[in-house]
Order: C-alpha cells, then sequence, then structure tokens
C-alpha cells in the first residue's frame, strides 16, 4: 500500500509555521525591533562615525568614561564608531524585514483575500452581527443597488440576496506600506555593504583620485572611481564686511586618465557635485602654501602647516629661510585667506604685516608675498543604496494615503415581507452611517408604501439601528 506524497504532513513546516512564522509576525517583536533601530541609529548620529582611533580616544577617554561606561575602547569593541555596518544592526534590519514579511503574508493578503470576496447573507440574524443595521417592512434590491452604485459601490446580486463594497484600495495600502518598508531596508543593507566615505584636503590647482577613504562596506571596491580624478581649478573664501567667512567655493573638474575634461561644477555647502553615483561635498578649506619672492630671486612656493592653537582658532605658518645656509630665517602666519600675514623674525618679534603683492624688510631683506593658495576640504561620499531607500519612501507615501481610504462593505436581504440592510466600514464610523442614512432616505422616498424600521436605543434614526 502506497500514499500520495502530497497527502502526507509535513511536520517540519507545520512546525515552523506554528511557531517561527508566527514569532516574527508577533506585532510586538515588530515593535521592539523598530524602537532598536531607532535607538542605534541616533546612537549613530550623536557618536561621530568613521573617525580615527586617536580622535575617539581623545574625545572618549577612560577617565573620566563618558556616562560613566561609555570609553573608546567599548565604542570600538561594539562597532558604535560605524554602526550601519556592524553584523548586528544589519541582523536586526534582517530581522524586522522577515517580521514585515511573515506579517504581510499572513495577515495583510488573507485580509485582502477576504475582502475581495463577496459573500451573501442569507439570514436575518446574520445582520444582528453588524454594528450598523436596519429592518425595514418593504424594499427593493434593484433600488438599493441604484443608489449604492451611485455611491461607487461594487455591488454582487444573487437572488434575494445583495453585497457591496467600496474602498478595496484600503485593504492594499497596508501591503504596500509594508512592500515599502522592505525596499528602505533593502536599500539600506545595500548601501551599506557598497557604499563608502572619504576625505580629501586637495590644493587649489591640483589633481587628485579618491584614495583617503575613512569608512568603506565590505563590497564598496567597485564603487570608487578608478578611470577618472578631480582637478581642482580654483578655491575662493567670499567674507562678510565684518571679516567672517560667508561661503566657500571650489571650481572642480572631473577629468579622465588622459588629464581630459568631462565634467565640470562649482560647488558650494549644500551644492555638491555628482558623478556616475560618486558625491563630493564643500565641507572644509585650508591654507596649502604661499607664494613669495627674497629680493630679486625667482618666486618659489613653500608649504604652511595648521598649527596648533590649544583651539584658540585656526592658523597656519611656515618658515622662510633668508640666508642660503638657512642660519637665519622669517616665520609666517596667516588665519585666513583675505591676504594679510604676520612675518616674525628669528627671536620671535613681530617684524611687520603684509598682504598679497606687499613686501617688506626683514633680516635685511626685502620678502615680497605672491600669493596664498588655499586648499578645499571636500567629504566624498557614495551610496548606491540611495535610489532604493528614496523609491521605497515614495512608495511608503502612496501605501499611507492608500491606507486612509476607508473599506466599506453593506448586504441586503429581501425575507418575505421584510427587507433587512446592514453594514460595516474599518474607519471613518460617523461618516458610513451618514452615508447609509442618506441611501436609505432615498429609498424610503422611491417607495409608495411607508417603511416601520427598527430604531435605535436612543431613537437618533428612524432607519438605523446601531449595535456594537
Amino acid at each position: 500500500m502506497t500514499l500520495d506524497n502530497q497527502s502526507v504532513p509535513n511536520p517540519v513546516g507545520r512546525w515552523f509555521r506554528r511557531y517561527i512564522v508566527s514569532f516574527l509576525a508577533d506585532l510586538r517583536l515588530a515593535i521592539a525591533l523598530l524602537l532598536a533601530i531607532a535607538l542605534f541609529s541616533i546612537s549613530g548620529t550623536v557618536i561621530e562615525q568613521g573617525q580615527s582611533l586617536a580622535f575617539y580616544q581623545a574625545n572618549y577617554p577612560e577617565n573620566p568614561a563618558l556616562f560613566g561606561f561609555l570609553t573608546w575602547k567599548v565604542l570600538l569593541f561594539l562597532g558604535l564608531d560605524h554602526v550601519y555596518r556592524t553584523w548586528w544592526f544589519l541582523s536586526i534590519l534582517v530581522l524586522f524585514g522577515s517580521s514585515l514579511t511573515a506579517c504581510t503574508f499572513t495577515r495583510q493578503f488573507p485580509a485582502l483575500k477576504a475582502a475581495r470576496r463577496w459573500n451573501y447573507y442569507q439570514e436575518p440574524r446574520q445582520f444582528q452581527k453588524l454594528a450598523l443595521s436596519a429592518e425595514l417592512e418593504t424594499g427593493s434590491l434593484n433600488s438599493l443597488s441604484q443608489l449604492l452604485q451611485a455611491k461607487r459601490y461594487r455591488v454582487f446580486q444573487e437572488g434575494d440576496s445583495l453585497y457591496a463594497r467600496k474602498g478595496i484600495v484600503g485593504r492594499i495600502g497596508p501591503i504596500v506600506v509594508h512592500a515599502s518598508m522592505l525596499i528602505i531596508l533593502a536599500g539600506s543593507i545595500w548601501g551599506a555593504m557598497t557604499g563608502f566615505m572619504a576625505q580629501e584636503l586637495v590644493p587649489s590647482g591640483a589633481t587628485f583620485h579618491v584614495r583617503n577613504i575613512i569608512d568603506a562596506g565590505p563590497w564598496a571596491k567597485s564603487q570608487v572611481p578608478q578611470d577618472w580624478g578631480v582637478h581642482v581649478n580654483r578655491f575662493w573664501i567670499d567674507y562678510t564686511p565684518e571679516g567672517g567667512i560667508d561661503q566657500f567655493y571650489s571650481d572642480l573638474s572631473v577629468v579622465d586618465n588622459q588629464e581630459q575634461e568631462i565634467d565640470r561644477e562649482t560647488i558650494y555647502v549644500n551644492k555638491p557635485l555628482r558623478h556616475q553615483g560618486v558625491t563630493f561635498y564643500q565641507t572644509d578649506w585650508g591654507i596649502a602654501a604661499v607664494r613669495v619672492q627674497l629680493n630679486n630671486s625667482p618666486i618659489f612656493q613653500l608649504p604652511m602647516a595648521k598649527l596648533d592653537t590649544q583651539g584658540n582658532g585656526r592658523i597656519w605658518g611656515t618658515w622662510i629661510p633668508t640666508k642660503p645656509d638657512l642660519s637665519e630665517g622669517a616665520s609666517l602666519l596667516a588665519k585666513d585667506l583675505q591676504g594679510t600675514v604676520l612675518v616674525y623674525d628669528a627671536q620671535g618679534q613681530l617684524v611687520s604685516t603684509v598682504r598679497s603683492g606687499m613686501s617688506t624688510q626683514v633680516n635685511g631683506v626685502t620678502l615680497r608675498l605672491k600669493e596664498l593658495i588655499g586648499s578645499t576640504g571636500l567629504q566624498i561620499k557614495a551610496d548606491p543604496g540611495i535610489p532604493i531607500v528614496y523609491t521605497g519612501f515614495g512608495l511608503l507615501m502612496v501605501g499611507v494615503i492608500m491606507s486612509y481610504v476607508s473599506h466599506s462593505q453593506i448586504w441586503a436581504l429581501q425575507k418575505g415581507d421584510r427587507f433587512y440592510v446592514g453594514g460595516r466600514t474599518n474607519r471613518a464610523q460617523v461618516s458610513f452611517e451618514r452615508e447609509v442614512i442618506e441611501i436609505l432616505d432615498r429609498l424610503h422616498e422611491d417607495k409608495s408604501t411607508p417603511d416601520v424600521p427598527l430604531q435605535d436605543s436612543e431613537g437618533e434614526s428612524p432607519y438605523v439601528s446601531v449595535r456594537g
């Protein structure tokens, strides 16, 4: 004797549906996971991401520890310096996505299937289960059908029974919301695994390739530009009349490996350059070098370094030899690109203040300041998941709007000399009651014989008895 394989129960599948799927579909689990995602996302916003070890050691010392426990060792051990790429954060996202999927297939799809299935009431007692119902002495299914169709209901009629519904899109809305959230999660995970972030400080006039990557996903190598670079045509700063920085700009050209320009953009704060999925943001600036001339010597360029001022502003400095044997020299200090440079002698005494194009005497030598050369600070990002995330958010807004549409159902039954009408809706109960009352009023006007309907407990309507 043999048994059909399809008739043999599958205990593993039954156990999976009973325990695993029901656990994942639990609303309490989804809420807990959503709160965990929000909490760790906040920590990733508050704690600087992708910084150097020295940065975390300086800002999160062991003594005293922040909040009594948060030190740089704890921070690095938990991966809080790159929260969005840690295995545990990605696991939470995957688990939350699994919970949404389980809820969609165990609750939302069955609810939609039930909403699309029309069924008829054959017994008067079935109308007692409805929150809104009425019993009339006479009635016409054809007249009621016409009134419902005028209200954009889809009507089904069989014999002495009628069923009508509208707003099925309201049942589809939650499914769209769940699908959009899954798309957002997928885009977030894809961006975390394939994106990167880099920082570059480039002097005006230089060409660079993206090399200084400070944070990257395990699959980010393909996103780093290999066959093109960026040339900084010019960097400049606009100052306010009071001397403060108003805005700083970088004129950038994207060039191929043969130095041919293929794209160009002048960027500033909140206006980046985008090319082949890589975005260049204007975030910082500095002084890269100074061009000077001593007496009638050729013009030469010296790099300027940022000095440690213990938090008292930003100053760049360099040292210029005034004798060939380097026995004497002068120090140049500058705090911005407006051209004002302080000149100090070997004893640390202020000799003069000069601007671009001016000259001064130091150690018996004429020092002429030609130009201060600025450097642009760029933050470079690539996140292939952003288009997916934006698509998900757009779909989420559509799904939320769809979810606000009421799904309304109305039943009617002609039983002997009695005419039963009832309905229910999943939201906007007051509007639905008014709509049903209006339909019954119109139905009453079309009859030559007066109706004797049931009244509710407070006698508010002559047609509708409210239960529930």
